[in-house]
């Protein structure tokens, strides 16, 4: 245990109150796991937490606090029973002082082993079993749980697609059950998940179970064969969603990532058009090393139009001709011979070319 971590734990255990690692740090503490989002649960309530962290200190709407410890994000609540929900929120919240009823609100037993400032593992859920076993259980009612939060439904494929864990089979039936109350959810919440869910390595899990399950109609997904990339918008380029996903921004980056996808290949004119950003994600759907695209794009003759060695106005110039259309059409002309190699950017190479065919350019403009 981190020295930093166990200084929170003895801080609460020397001034009398009892005090666990629990949830997330202690799961992927058990897995070999690195974390840095600590869950502390005790039976200090927050107005002890105040005299005790003065200068860290922020309240959250659980009645626990949030600060910094070095690298580490501590979140400290108070041992609690969550009374009603609506809206995935709990009406009301009391106070306990058994560390028993605390984890009993939690998700799965993989979430509820605690851990104490001597390293101790305390397992009143049998979490450990399931960690083992490699499976995600539902603490408690399974049709309250997910009634309760319908997010939990997300939770167990994100968990499952994450971790590579199985979904326990009632926990199946349930979310197949009340699969439609996802769609009570914010989007913003939704999003959170799925991003979760397609980010990891194990992508193809994380999409076979939303299938299984029916969440993919339910959140208006349609897919079928995806690849993994790392960046998630290679990952939504692939799947049919609904725009409401999506910010304006991610929209004209989706549309661009399967327009160079659809074309197959990465060159000059996809690199100019679409920029690296773009055209990397969309290599790892093609199939093509990002090395090579990277040095497709370094040995770029145009990153820009107006990179172009000769400008309108030079174009006006050589040709003694008004502003027009044609002028547009001209500059266009020579960034597409650069960017397909016929002709270089060089000014007395590409003036030359104009010249040469300046009876085609005034012939457009009459």
């Amino acid at each position: 245990m981190d020295r930093e971590i166990k200084r929170v734990l003895d801080t609460l255990v020397e001034n009398g109150f009892r005090a666990y690692l629990v949830g997330g740090f202690v799961r992927d503490y058990l897995l070999g796991i690195t974390s840095y989002d600590v869950d502390i649960c005790t039976d200090a309530l927050p107005k002890d937490l105040f005299n005790l962290f003065p200068n860290n200190t922020s309240n959250n709407n659980y009645g626990g606090f949030n600060f910094k410890a070095k690298k580490y994000n501590v979140d400290i609540t108070t041992f609690r029973k969550d009374v009603g929900y609506e809206n995935r929120r709990p009406i009301k919240i009391e106070y306990v002082d058994s560390l028993e009823e605390d984890l009993k609100r939690r998700d799965f037993t993989i979430n509820t082993i605690c851990m104490d400032n001597l390293g101790n593992i305390i397992d009143l859920y049998n979490g450990i079993n399931d960690l083992q076993d490699r499976i995600i259980k539902m603490v408690g009612n399974i049709d309250t749980k997910l009634q309760e939060d319908p997010l939990r439904i997300l939770r167990a494929v994100r968990f499952a697609s994450i971790l590579d864990f199985e979904i326990d089979e009632d926990l199946k039936k349930g979310i197949i059950k009340y699969k439609e109350l996802v769609k009570t959810l914010s989007i913003e919440r939704i999003k959170q998940e799925l991003n979760r869910i397609f980010i990891n390595d194990n992508l193809e899990k994380g999409l076979n179970l939303l299938k299984e399950l029916g969440l993919d109609k339910e959140l208006g997904l349609s897919y079928d064969d995806v690849i993994y990339t790392t960046d998630i918008m290679g990952v939504y380029a692939q799947i049919k969603c609904d725009d409401k996903y999506f910010t304006n921004i991610q929209k004209e980056y989706i549309v661009s990532i399967q327009r160079v996808v659809s074309k197959g290949v990465i060159d000059n004119h996809t690199l100019f058009e679409y920029g690296l950003y773009v055209n990397t994600i969309a290599s790892e759907i093609i199939g093509v090393s990002k090395e090579e695209v990277n040095s497709l794009y370094k040995n770029l003759p145009l990153k820009e139009k107006r990179d172009l060695a000769i400008k309108g106005s030079d174009i006006i110039s050589i040709l003694n001709i008004k502003p027009s259309k044609v002028v547009n059409e001209i500059h266009n002309t020579l960034v597409e011979l650069v960017l397909s190699n016929e002709l270089t950017n060089d000014y007395e190479v590409l003036k030359k070319y104009i010249i040469e065919n300046k009876d085609v350019w005034n012939y457009e403009q009459r």
